[in-house]
């Protein structure tokens, strides 16, 4: 927690083995070597691989690195590796040698069988790959444990599947690059090599002070509170939301800035969010599995940097019932090696051709594919959180803005767009402040897909997950979508005529997924349901739609996803929802039994000799005997409830493997916690703080 001054200029990027430190360390036929493999996908010769590993290897010990590790993600839904130190086998002379070859760059071997899988692989089937992704930096990580090279890497079965987040998503990236080539090329654009999905992850988070934390069963196991009553003070007065940071968190969110700069994590936007103890951040755009990587180095900072000031940072989707829950808004855009934006509309979108059947694509894809979009952003936490009024709904539907809207209106009604709305001139009406410009379309916070500018806005995705899921769906979608258009273009014979036919037919075929209202509105959940939009309420719903006929052709046509991956995938999500729960369930069993109900025990033993005492002394005594005979009405429900969970959570256990299990926990489980937590958030409210026997909300939330 140093109070010098620092140069965000001379820091940023100290930690990272990137293009500048290549340049000066590498020689020239080998940094051209690897540049080539970055950006043509060319594939890297082991003498090549040497070079880089030993400078490689030279640069991290100067900054005091003993150990390197691949540095992968598999479907954990967080990140994983095995440390090993430089040294070589000893001297004679009883020194060592520091070493590191490039077959140690280029390929590690982690246990496979003891990561998820789903039946990919068996227990004594233990060989797996991790691969180096040149294309994302190596970088030096300081801790506790010292200083570590970290690699990173895709993670691979022994017979090539893919066991991670990496793998499918640089698979996707080629895939969107190749179909959008395609689309460019129809246009005239010829010097275009590549084009890369660019994405700004915007990371919503709790801090909570540590001791408190700790006080909390439910927090340590499972990330969120299963009982808890809600404070006096909520969010309601709007107050906390970009309002002055608190000191000791402006110094957390400091210390978080620096050490996220140094690694190369371009951390840009902090500010209060909605709820009491919520905060964002956010970070400038980069390539799609750079962006990735930088936000798992950006949730493990904000772990590791909130002990390190006696807080610990929340980042479940629903830490507290009755509060804001926190999301992950993935901003998603297509640009070229030099510099294009394909979801630019320009000045006057109604003539930019070009980005109109962009926009169609991809509300074709978004149309299409709602479930797989859906599925995406489904997680045990997420339940709690869409549709509720504090996020999108979990019904799909995309946002254009008035702008947009009226350009499609204009195609389906007329076959022809000829203008653009305009933004116009805001009137502040102040003298000494200026008039503004005003943007052609006002924001809809209420839209799970919204159009901003010049990217769309995925708002889905939980806080704690991996942002990997969703833009490999969005890669490939889109990819998809481009690839049809594509192929009814390159065999036009008038491509003007067949593009003007082709805007019209896709915005009026698809259409119905644009809805720029009040998402949170009944309203639109009827008017979804006319449209036949699909309303998939759970993870357990949203499962599915990864193997489909049309999902499993989609990712199969693209060399995304094989058959079994998808379907190994939806096994680990459904075992990922009936774990999660069952963690739930027995988290609330043990705290009911152990804490609270001994604890209610106590204080109606207190209030009865309170009665009694009362009585004797010949007062009335009506008030405590009400209050004992509430507090043990509600005991007995606490208990009968308890008994319930028990036994349907047993019952859980003996249910088959997979979608059974796992709609047993959404279906009887989920609901007996609910019924048992009623009870016991009645009970605190009525019960002496001094007895309840963990801190409240409004401790966890107003005493940070």
């Amino acid at each position: 927690m140093s109070a010098e001054l620092i140069n965000v200029a001379d820091i940023f990027g100290e930690n990272v083995f990137n293009d500048t430190v290549m340049q000066e360390r590498l020689p020239k036929k080998v940094y051209k070597n690897l540049r080539e493999t970055i950006e043509e996908g060319n594939e890297l010769d082991l003498a090549t691989a040497d070079v880089i590993a030993h400078e490689m290897k030279e640069w991290a010990i100067e900054k005091g690195a003993t150990h390197y590790t691949h540095w992968f993600q598999p479907l954990t839904g967080v990140t994983a590796e095995k440390h090993d130190s430089f040294i070589s086998a000893p001297l004679p002379s009883g020194k060592v040698l520091m070493s590191f070859s490039g077959k140690e760059l280029i390929k590690g071997e982690p246990d496979a069988s003891s990561f998820p899988s789903g039946g990919l692989r068996a227990t004594f089937e233990a060989r797996g790959y991790t691969a180096w992704d040149c294309t994302s930096p190596a970088f030096i990580r300081k801790d506790a444990g010292g200083a570590t090279l970290c690699i990173p890497t895709a993670f691979c079965s022994y017979k090539g599947e893919a066991l991670d987040q990496k793998t499918p998503l640089l698979r996707s990236m080629e895939a969107i690059s190749v179909q959008s080539l395609r689309l460019l090329h129809l246009f005239g654009n010829t010097t275009s090599k590549r084009v890369t999905p660019s994405v700004g992850p915007e990371q919503e988070y709790f801090l909570v002070d540590a001791e408190k934390f700790l006080q909390r069963k439910d927090l340590i196991y499972t990330g969120r509170t299963l009982f808890g009553a809600m404070p006096p003070k909520g969010q309601e007065m709007d107050d906390h939301y970009f309002g002055t940071i608190r000191q000791r968190v402006a110094s957390y969110m400091k210390d978080i800035n620096e050490e996220l700069w140094k690694v190369g994590v371009p951390a840009k936007t902090q500010h209060n969010e909605v709820a009491p103890a919520q905060h964002e951040l956010a970070s400038i755009y980069s390539p799609a599995n750079i962006a990735v990587d930088h936000n798992q180095l950006i949730m493990q900072t904000m772990k590791r940097v909130a002990c390190q000031h006696g807080m610990k940072c929340l980042l479940h989707e629903k830490p507290f019932a009755g509060v804001n829950g926190s999301g992950k808004h993935n901003n998603w855009s297509l640009i070229t090696d030099d510099g294009i934006n394909m979801l630019d509309p320009g000045v006057t979108p109604h003539e930019n051709t070009q980005f109109l059947l962009v926009l169609m694509c991809i509300l074709k894809a978004v149309n299409k594919h709602a479930d797989l979009l859906r599925e995406s952003a489904a997680d045990p936490g997420n339940d709690h959180r869409l549709g509720a009024n504090e996020a999108p709904p979990a019904i799909i539907s995309v946002f254009l803005g008035e702008q947009l809207a009226d350009v499609m209106e204009q195609l389906i009604s007329t076959g022809e767009a000829t203008h653009s709305i305009k933004g116009g001139r805001l009137m502040t009406g102040v003298k000494t402040l200026p008039d503004l410009t005003k943007d052609a379309t006002d924001r809809n916070r209420t839209s799970p897909f919204a159009f901003t500018g010049n990217k769309f806005e995925f708002r889905m995705v939980g806080s704690r997950d991996s942002i990997a899921a969703p833009n490999i769906v969005l890669n490939t979608i889109v990819a998809e979508a481009f690839s049809e258009a594509c192929n009814v273009l390159e065999e036009a014979n008038d491509f003007e005529l067949a593009l003007h036919d082709l805007i019209k037919e896709y915005a009026t075929e698809n259409q119905r997924i644009v809805f720029n209202g009040d998402g949170y509105s009944e309203a639109w959940v009827e008017e979804a349901e006319r449209r036949e939009l699909p309303n998939i309420k759970s993870m357990v719903e949203a499962i599915p739609a990864m193997t489909t006929e049309k999902a499993v052709n989609l990712f199969e046509k693209f060399n995304v996803f094989t058959k079994a991956e998808l379907e190994s995938r939806a096994e680990i999500q459904y075992e990922t929802y009936a774990k999660a729960i069952n963690i739930e369930a027995r988290t609330m069993i043990d705290m009911t039994s152990k804490q609270i109900i001994p604890a209610i025990m106590k204080y109606t033993k207190t209030l009865a000799d309170t009665v009694l005492a009362v009585k004797e002394a010949g007062a009335d005594a009506s008030v405590q005997l009400e209050v004992l005979s509430n507090v043990s009405a509600l005991l007995t429900h606490t208990r009968d409830a308890l008994e319930a969970l028990i036994k349907v959570t047993d019952e859980a256990a003996g249910k088959e493997e997979g979608a059974a299990r796992a709609n047993f926990y959404h279906t009887d489980v989920f609901p007996a916690m609910e019924v048992l937590r009623a009870p016991v958030d009645k009970l605190e409210m009525i019960v002496d703080k001094e007895v309840w026997p963990m801190p409240s909300y409004g401790d966890l939330i107003f005493e940070v």
